[in-house]
């Protein structure tokens, strides 16, 4: 059995738009400055995809899905996430796991952290687990400008 790791990361900066609305994890953030993205610009969602892809030796999230590409606007990453698991299985490869850190000053992930986990682990159709991490003031995520996310999946093959 071959076993392969992958790793993803993803940061958005948060948006001046009141009408964007903050989705972590698949889970939307009510009352919460959203991200700025093309997409939803859901940094865990991403991060996990490109973690798997990686795993995979499938590119990169911007490969398979360019923010330059009209037809991704909007885009519900739960959805890209679930995809990007499809395209693993076809490549012959079967997602065992993926863990989240999380990093931001806000929003406080605890309370919605059950609701993530579900839809991230639905979406990849293996475990997910999510963490969340602050930055203790440093740097622009300190400084609560945005939210990044690593990500680490472990893939098998027969």
């Amino acid at each position: 059995m071959t076993v392969r790791v992958g790793q993803g990361f993803d940061v958005h900066a948060f948006s001046t738009d009141p009408a964007r609305v903050l989705v972590l994890g698949g889970v939307e953030f009510i009352g919460e400055a959203g991200l700025v993205g093309h997409s939803d610009a859901d940094v865990v969602a991403h991060a996990c995809a490109d973690a798997l892809l990686g795993a995979a030796g499938l590119g990169d999230i911007g490969q398979h899905f360019p923010d330059t590409d009209p037809q991704w606007a909007g885009a519900d990453s739960i959805a890209l996430l679930s995809e990007v698991a499809g395209r693993v299985r076809a490549a012959g490869f079967l997602p065992g796991n993926v863990d989240c850190a999380v990093v931001c000053e806000r929003p406080r992930l605890a309370p919605h952290r059950d609701a993530m986990q579900e839809r991230l682990s639905a979406a990849v159709g293996a475990p997910v687990t999510v963490k969340g991490n602050r930055a203790e003031g440093l740097g622009a995520i300190g400084r609560a400008e945005g939210i990044a996310c690593f990500a680490v999946a472990i893939v098998s093959a027969p």
